[in-house]
């Protein structure tokens, strides 16, 4: 039987996770910090938000929060770092930085 992901800790053995560590239960991205998978973080300009919202829907983890119509700063502890949200913003408010 698979564990459950929230069962999952330090003490497992590898005898007792799924082949590929993946997990066949839904709404589990909440309890994996994967911020620290990051080469290149994001930066946000509030002075250059246009408050458009176009970087929201492009980012692959939600990692962007909007707060009653505003967008707000990252979530850096899911943020993997892969620079979409740059690429979507036509206003210059996010720009990619080397390291975590």
């Amino acid at each position: 039987m698979a564990l459950k992901a929230k069962q999952i800790n330090e003490t497992t053995k590898w005898q007792d996770l799924t082949e590929g560590l993946q997990i066949y239960e839904p709404a589990t991205s909440k309890l994996f910090e994967t911020g620290e998978w990051r080469t290149q973080t994001p930066e946000f300009y509030e002075d250059k938000c246009k408050q458009c919202l176009l970087c929201v829907p492009y980012c692959p983890d939600s990692c962007i929060p909007v707060v009653e119509g505003q967008r707000r700063a990252f979530d850096l502890m899911h943020c993997k770092g892969c620079g979409i949200c740059e690429k979507a913003c036509p206003f210059g408010a996010i720009k990619m930085r080397e390291g975590k």
